[in-house]
Formats: structure tokens, sequence, C-alpha cells
């Protein structure tokens, strides 16, 4: 090769014994070579991977990816954030077209479609018509910006979701840049970015703090990680997919405990999985807890590029640089991983997870035995003897119970509550009755990510539904259905198969491509059903394809989500209900009233790969990626501001200068300890991102809401939270909001606490409002996993505007807390096993923090003095969690962003 490249096979003749590494610590170690610059990377940094043993020392090692992966909801934040950077260099007099990406940068806009319209053919064109409606503002934003920035790409609506477009099109294995030749690897500001690991490209999931400092030429700073090996054995059973397989996985890895780890797999299992086999295992990442699912490059990598029509010169040329450099799985390596764990593909069978975590499998056989304890310990209810749900509080009352009957706001419609069998509501909708009961399925959703990038499951989904077609099935009256594809190319084979005509038939139309439901953009269920759900107080369900299924984050009106293969969210539509034991009852019944299995429609392996060899072709994604930057028509004819300087608008309710730069003095003041704090939020243990961040959809009657409200925005125009980001107005107000958190200061659930010492309970953000006023700094007390989820920057940027200085946790997720100290966020451990409960904490003290003045340094032992109303102080120790002096440097500027600034106008 004429190209240079950082030798491993070097490292390896002088006896540096590379062969024993994992693969992801091999590539770690490339990076280090390649950008060796004595001051931001060291020798230090250098020996640390090359001595990484299966125990790795305690030490920070830098990362410099390729490139960066954003999608809308979370580039949009970080594009205003750069944008105001450029504003204030402009300000300052200074050159403000220096301020640049130094990186390529691909955003994909694909967080914003809702599911507004469904089950029609129009579904899609209205959707993306409110689409636009909606998101205007932002969408000007990011063309402006593609027009502003040098090394910044958009992919615009419609087009499909960033992980499908990276893996399909994206990635390439391998970068020729500034006469190195080195592998592919990235960034991305969404949790589920490790996707691509399974086309062997080392990518992972950073807030959109991290990933602007990636963007601005900043390295990426994390304690070398420990590799689990992952040893796959065998190959499926007939009738198990790929996504059985991964929530087996998941289950397996959240009970090891693999958070902060890499994972690489290897073993036999590999030669019969194909990449989007793999990369539906490696986008369950965050679901696992680590921050790598690692796929190395072999045949079956070269086979995957081939058919998704990357150039053949790339293809030969990844082939023989892995080959040359020591980056090539041949399957016989000896490598030594920090634990092993084995998992025989054989014996994984047909399952679901749920109702609120992704760890949680279900095997399918299980579901309606598991659904009735679930609903006697989480919601009080019980099946009586005679087999019939019943409410226990009802039960203890005595008496026969009153059903309950009321009018819904249209003449044909009435909805009755019967509580003489199942909690339920008996609906008449025209010509329609049903009875809508607890565990019934409201929506099914074959949605992008997991398993769209798949063409097993989605070919597997449209034989399901053309068996179920044959039979004369229907889907039920009450389930919101919706397909939304990762890309295009999705669409494509489906219909050259016949198989989407099926799909339309059972009313899964396509909505749109985009995340759709596993954000939160399910958007509202029929009126009449969720009039009943609420008057009912019924326990319903959704079954999605996705991979979250966190409290509240499909539907706030949805308690039980269900994360299943695409071919089982069909087979539960026509089912109707999550608690049907799909294995021996009946899924439903044909015209003739025979029974119609599950079994009766399921297709073998065999047809699904005729199928997929019949109807998924190379010239598919030839054509879609042909166009991939163009956009529809609506998105050529959008009008954008152009120039150097975004013109920002004091009267938009969707864009805002970022306000972090206000006043900001040319040098930081001395870090301070923290004196008089009172706690914001006592919360407990597997607190997420999506309990922090503002998320999915807002009422009026909300501080978002009334924000809105006095700006004159009709709440039918609200949009979500999501598409809302770039004004820090709405989102402060929506951080800690979510409906279902658990704050202990609060009497209720939701977003509120008590302001001490008054007592008066309110919004967490109107208490903000106050403490803020009294000049008082906040603390935040919490359990253990505190942040894990999504890679949500305003989970860490909601929680500074709120005046929140240091979050005290048992442990934190590592984006988090990553970016809690990116936001000028103090990161706080308990140690020696302590915790609020066994030191006595309320959260009611007065709180005070030293040992921040003086010689702070990585890790330092920080004394907290907690002050009752009464009683003694309650006087302990935490570990300062500011990992790495550059962490200490983000933290002491204010913030990576501060940090960044700062340094320019130095440079300038």
């Amino acid at each position: 090769m004429q190209a240079k490249i950082a030798s491993l096979t070097e490292l390896e003749k002088q006896g540096k014994q590379i062969s024993r590494l994992p693969f992801s610590i091999r590539i770690l170690l490339e990076n280090v070579l390649r950008n060796h610059d004595k001051f931001a990377i060291t020798d230090e940094h250098v020996e640390t991977l090359v001595n990484w043993t299966p125990a790795p020392i305690d030490k920070e090692i830098p990362f410099k990816p390729a490139r960066v992966l954003m999608q809308d909801f979370t580039g949009v934040p970080a594009v205003v954030d750069i944008a105001s950077i450029r504003s204030e260099v402009i300000r300052r007099g200074k050159d403000g077209t220096r301020i640049n990406p130094l990186i390529p940068v691909d955003l994909v806009v694909d967080h914003s479609v809702q599911v507004d319209f469904y089950g029609t053919n129009y579904s899609y064109t209205k959707n993306v018509a409110y689409e636009y409606e909606r998101n205007t503002e932002r969408y000007q934003l990011l063309k402006w910006a593609q027009q502003a920035f040098e090394n910044f790409t958009v992919v615009p609506p419609g087009m499909g979701i960033c992980h499908q477009v990276n893996l399909e099109y994206l990635a390439h294995g391998i970068i020729e840049r500034d006469g190195w030749i080195f592998p592919d690897s990235l960034v991305g500001t969404d949790s589920h970015t490790p996707m691509v690991n399974g086309i062997g490209v080392i990518a992972w999931g950073v807030g959109g703090i991290e990933a602007e400092a990636a963007i601005l030429g900043q390295p990426l700073y994390f304690t070398c990680p420990q590799v689990v090996g992952l040893k796959l054995t065998g190959r499926l059973s007939e009738g198990v997919t790929a996504t059985d397989m991964v929530l087996a996985i998941t289950e397996l890895l959240r009970k090891y405990g693999v958070v902060n780890k890499f994972v690489e797999v290897f073993g036999d299992g590999l030669d019969h999985l194909t990449v989007p086999d793999r990369a539906t295992i490696s986008n369950m990442s965050p679901e696992f807890g680590c921050t790598v699912t690692y796929f190395p490059i072999d045949d079956q990598t070269l086979r995957y590029m081939r058919r998704t029509n990357r150039p053949e010169e790339l293809v030969r040329k990844v082939e023989e640089y892995c080959k040359e450099n020591m980056l090539w799985r041949a399957g016989e390596e000896k490598i030594e991983y920090s634990d092993i764990l084995e998992l025989d593909l054989s014996r994984v069978e047909s399952a679901v997870a749920g109702p609120k975590r992704p760890q949680d499998r279900i095997p399918v056989k299980e579901v309606h035995d598991r659904f009735e304890e679930l609903l006697g310990k989480e919601f009080k209810r019980m099946y009586t003897p005679e087999g019939k749900r019943r409410d226990t509080a009802w039960l203890s009352e005595g008496g026969s119970g009153t059903a309950f009957t009321y009018e819904i706001q249209k003449p044909t419609e009435d909805v009755e509550v019967e509580q003489d069998s199942l909690q339920s509501v008996r609906i008449k909708l025209r010509n329609q009755e049903y009875v809508l009961s607890d565990g019934a399925v409201v929506i099914a959703a074959i949605t992008s990510c997991t398993n769209t990038s798949n063409p097993s499951v989605m070919i597997g989904a449209g034989l399901v539904a053309a068996k179920a077609v044959a039979r004369g099935l229907s889907v039920k009256p009450w389930v919101k259905t919706s397909l939304a594809p990762g890309s295009r190319v999705v669409t494509e084979y489906l219909k050259r198969s016949g198989l989407l005509t099926d799909l339309e038939a059972l009313r899964f139309h396509i909505v749109g491509y985009g995340c759709t439901s596993c954000i939160g953009n399910s958007g509202p269920l029929p009126p009449h059903i969720a009039e009943a759900v609420d008057k009912g107080n019924l326990v319903v369900a959704s079954a999605l394809s996705g991979n979250r299924n966190f409290e509240a984050r499909v539907h706030p009106q949805v308690k039980m989500n269900f994360l299943a293969s695409p071919m089982l969210v069909v087979a539960y539509a026509l089912a109707g209900r999550i608690d049907t034991d799909l294995l021996t009852e009946p899924l439903s019944y044909d015209p003739n009233g025979e029974a119609v299995y599950l079994r009766d429609i399921w297709p073998t392996q065999e047809e699904i790969n005729e199928a997929i060899e019949r109807a998924v072709l190379q010239s598919d994604y030839a054509e879609t990626y042909r166009v991939i930057f163009d956009g529809d028509d609506q998105w050529q004819g959008l009008l954008a501001p152009v120039g150097e300087n975004y013109h920002w608008s004091r009267n938009s309710t969707y864009i805002r200068e970022a306000p972090f730069f206000e006043d900001l003095p040319d040098t930081p003041a001395p870090a301070q300890d923290i004196a008089g704090a009172r706690v914001l939020l006592k919360l407990g243990d597997s607190v997420t991102t999506d309990h922090i961040s503002p998320a999915g959809s807002f009422k009026a009657d909300t501080p978002a809401g009334k924000y809105l409200i006095d700006h004159g925005i009709d709440p039918r125009l609200f949009n979500s939270y999501g598409s809302r980001r770039g004004n820090h107005e709405v989102m402060i107000r929506g951080t800690f909001a979510n409906v279902r958190i658990k704050n202990e200061l609060s009497p209720k659930e939701g977003g509120f606490t008590t302001v001490i010492p008054s007592g008066m309970v309110m919004s967490i953000y109107d208490a903000s409002v106050q403490y803020a006023q009294q000049k008082v700094p906040l603390l935040i007390l919490a359990g253990k996993e505190y942040g894990s989820g999504s890679s949500r920057d305003w989970a860490a940027k909601g929680t500074n505007l709120l005046g929140v200085k240091a979050v005290l946790a048992e442990s934190f997720e590592r984006i988090h807390r990553s970016n809690l100290v990116g936001m000028g966020v103090l990161p706080l451990e308990y140690i020696n096993g302590q915790n609020a409960a066994l030191l006595g904490l309320t959260g009611t003290e007065l709180f005070n923090i030293t040992g921040i003045a003086e010689a702070l340094e990585p890790g330092k032992l920080l004394t907290v003095t907690a002050t009752p109303a009464e009683g003694n102080n309650i006087v302990f120790n935490v570990k300062c969690r500011l990992d790495s002096a550059i962490e200490i440097a983000y933290y002491t500027n204010g913030g990576i962003l501060q940090y960044v600034l700062r340094d320019f106008l130095k440079k300038a």
C-alpha cells in the first residue's frame, strides 16, 4: 500500500504481542499510534494500550474518531451550540468561518416523524406533511448549516434512520485521508450508534456535548476498558429469529454486568451470522450496558459490503488493509479477554422483553402467566378463581360494584366500564362494538433501528402477514399499527416480494422513515381508545420491534411495553392481546370459525431465505443511496438562511441561541466548594435519561406547555420535546418532567418536588426558579445506574440550567456521567457501599461539599456535610468522578463548550 499506516504488524515484530489483544483494543491502539503528538496523545497512552491486560490499569486513554454521526433530535442542539460559538466569535471580532467541524459530520433527519396517521395508503404522505409543518424552523437551521459549515452533510427527512443509513452506506470499513489509511471509526449522538459494530466499525454513542468536542478537534477520553468475550456457538433453531437471539444476549450481558466495558464477539457461531444479524446484536449495546459490541471484519463483512453496493475497489482495500494490519478475523485467534461468556445459539427460544426493561426477557410460552403475575404485582389486580380479573381494591370494598357510562364527544360513540369480569371498557363506535380490557395491545409497531436493517425478520413479518391474509384474518380494531422502515431499501424489497401489499392488508402501512414509537413518537391513540384507557384505568400494552421500552417512553397511556421481533408484532396485532399464549391458544379465527394458530402462519427459514434471494437486490442500494442527500420536493423547496452567521430570532419557539456563553469571562474563575445547597430530587435506582431529559409529547398545563401558550402556540402545534431541543426555554421546563419519575421529595408521581424549607409542592422547573431567586445551589441524590439509556445531551444541559451543581449517586452510566462533566455539573459517587438510606439522608437537609476549591484532582475524595432541621450533622466522604485532567479543565471552565471557545479565542 502506498498510503501510510500505523502498523500493528511492526509492533508484533518488535515482540509486543499484539496478536493476544482483542480486535477492539487493536483499533484503539492504532488510533493513538496514528494521532500520537506527545501532548494530547502521549507515549503513556500508547504504552497503556500496547500493554493492555484482561484487568487493565485504571488509566484514561484518548480516542479521535474518523467521523461523527448525528440524528436530528441530538444533532439540532449540537448545531445550535456550534453556531452559537461562531456567533460569539464574530461578536468578539474574530473570523467566524474558522469555526467548522474538523472531521466529517453526517446528520440524518430521522427522529421527527410522528405516527399521527396510520392504517391507510395516505399515512406516509400526511405524516410527512405534519412533520414539515411542525419542524420547518429546525429544518431551515439544518439546511443553513449544510451550506455554512465545511465537513457537514444532511440526509433529509424521509430517507432512512441514521443507523441503517450508516450500516448500508456511510460506513466504509477503512478511511483514506491526508495520506493515511486507517480503520473507519465514529461516535454518534445516539446511543445505538454501536449498530455499525456489526460491519466491523468501532463506534459508540456519546452525548451531543462529547460529539461537539470531537467535531471541534478534542480527543475523547475514557478509562481503558475491560473487554468481555462473547463466544457464540451453534446456530439458531428453526423458527427462532435474530430478535430472539438479541433478547437472550441482552438478558445474559445485563445479568453479568458489562457497563463501561467493551464486548467482543467470537466463536464458530459467527460463521452463520450475517452482518444484519450482527448489527441487530450490536444495536442493543446500550441495552446491554456496554460501550461497544464489536464484530471483527471477516468474509461475512465483505459479502455484505458487496451486496450493499460498496465499490469493489473499496472492498478489496478493506480486505488487504485488515489482513496486513492484524485486524482480520480468521477464527483461529488466541485472544486474551477480561472474561468470557458463552451462548449456544441452538438453545435460544422465541421471546419478548418487558414490560419496561429490555433485559427482562420472557419466553413466548410464558407471557400469559408472566402478565398475570405482573398485573397483580405492579397494578394490584388479580385473576379470580373463575379466571376473571378484578381490581383488588374494588374487591376489598365488598358490594357488587356499579358500572358507569359516559359519552364520547361524538354522537355515535359511548364507552361503558364493565367490572363484572375483566377490568374493561365496552366501546361502541359507529358500526363496531367491542370490549377493551387489561392486556389489550393498542400499539403494534414495526419500528426502525434494531430490526429493520435485517431482511430476515422484515421478510419474515411480510410472510406472516401473507399467510394471515390468506386465512382471512385481520388485525383487531383497537390496535394502532405502523411500519417505519429504516431505509427505502426495505420498501423496495417488500414491494418486489409482494409482501408490502399483505402487510398493508393488515393495516401495517408505511407511516414514515424514522424512529417513531421507539422514541415516543407513537402519536396519539384514537380518541375513543385514549378515553377508554383513561376512564377505565386500563393496563394496556404495546408490542414493538424496537430496543427501548422504558416507562412512559412508547406512549404515556400505555403501561406495559414489550419488545418483540417484527414477526411477533404482527402476531400480537392479530391476537389483540399480550396475554395470549401464542404457542397453545388460537391466534384468531378465520371467517368460517376455524381456529388459526401461530404455527399455521409462521414461515420456515427456507421460505424466508428464498424470498430474500428473490427480492433483495444490489441495485436497490445503488438507486436509494444515489439520491440520499437530495431530499424530496419539500426539502428542495425549503427556504433557508444563507451566510456564515445564523440569524437568531427572539420570537422563535424552536431555535434559540445557546445561553452558555452569556457574559463569559475570558478566563474561568477558580473552582469553588458548594455551600448551602438543597436537594431538588431524591431518586432511586435505574433512573434513565428518559426520566431526566424532555422527550415525547407534553400537555398544555405543563411548564413547557404554558410557555408555548404564552408565546402564541396552539396546543395542537406543540409537537414533541425532541423537536424543540434547539430551544432551551422549552427544554429546561421539561427536564425531570417525565410523568413516571418517582421523586421521593414529592407526594405524587411525575415532575414535582417539595421546596425546602417552605414545604410547598410544585413543578421541578418552578421550584428551580424559586431556588435560583434565593441563590440556593441544588443537588440531586440518586441510586445505582443513574443516567442509563439513550445518550441525551439535554439530560445534562437541563440539569445544568435548573441550577444543579452536583449529582450524588451510587453509580453512573458512562455517557451521562461524561455529559454532566461536559456541562459543568459535578458527578459524585458514594464510597464503601454507602447510599442515602444507609446514611440516613432524607433529602431535606442543607448540604455543604468541601474539597473542590483546593487541589482538585481525578477521583479526589470530597467531604459532604448534611445538616438536618433537627438532629446531628451527617458527615461522609464521596468520590469526585472527574476521571481525568481534561475533565477537570472542562469542569472548571463551566463545561466543554466554554473550554473550546476560550481555547479558540486564545489562539485566534
